[in-house]
């Protein structure tokens, strides 16, 4: 079962639009969400589009609505888990780190939700970060939508298009999709890489 969890044709093939929207959701909503390939997801989902196996509009319309539900979910549980912790005194959960959430979302907070989208694992992490940080609700809904629209079309139609355009694509969807996750993930391996660093100094 975790190898199908992992693995997008066979999500797609074996739960069409439903398994991908579910995906989708739990990905942009619940923490264990991380584990789940969204952008490789996406891609193949628009290839398989190109061979008729999915319809494309569709598609696109069940991930940018499951994108934003998910993303409310998460909302919703950071500032209810922020309340309950907040004024609380506990080891390693200080004001500070409240003060400083807060301070983050209400200068960055519309930035960093839409592209937030764009990158495995921070797209999990954010909106419950929102919602401990007490970004505006409006605010967040906002940028969720252009966050989730603009994620919703560009991998779907980037799959879609090639596989219409590029004769024999399916040979080589395995190494565009491990390139596509590569590239994804590089800024949180690079983001991880100088907090490891900045710690050793």
């Amino acid at each position: 079962m975790h190898v199908l969890l992992l693995d997008p044709q066979r999500i797609i093939e074996t739960f069409g639009l439903l398994g991908i929207g579910l995906a989708v959701f739990a990905e942009c909503g619940l923490f264990f969400g991380i584990f789940l390939p969204g952008d490789s997801l996406l891609f193949t989902a628009g290839f398989l589009a190109s061979t008729g196996l999915l319809p494309i509009s569709p598609l696109i319309i069940v991930v940018i609505f499951a994108s934003m539900a998910g993303n409310i979910l998460g909302f919703s549980i950071g500032m209810k888990a922020g309340a309950r912790l907040e004024g609380q005194s506990y080891r390693f959960v200080k004001k500070e780190y409240f003060e400083k959430t807060k301070k983050f979302f209400d200068r960055h907070g519309r930035m960093s939700i839409i592209f937030a989208r764009f990158i495995p694992i921070v797209r999990t992490l954010i909106p419950p970060l929102a919602g401990v940080g007490r970004m505006t609700f409006s605010s967040f809904v906002i940028s969720s939508i252009v966050g989730g629209a603009l994620w919703g079309t560009l991998l779907p139609l980037l799959g879609y298009t090639l596989g219409r355009t590029v004769p024999n694509i399916d040979h080589y969807i395995l190494p565009i999709v491990l390139f596509i996750t590569f590239i994804s993930l590089t800024p949180t391996l690079y983001g991880l890489a100088r907090l490891v660093f900045k710690n050793r100094e």
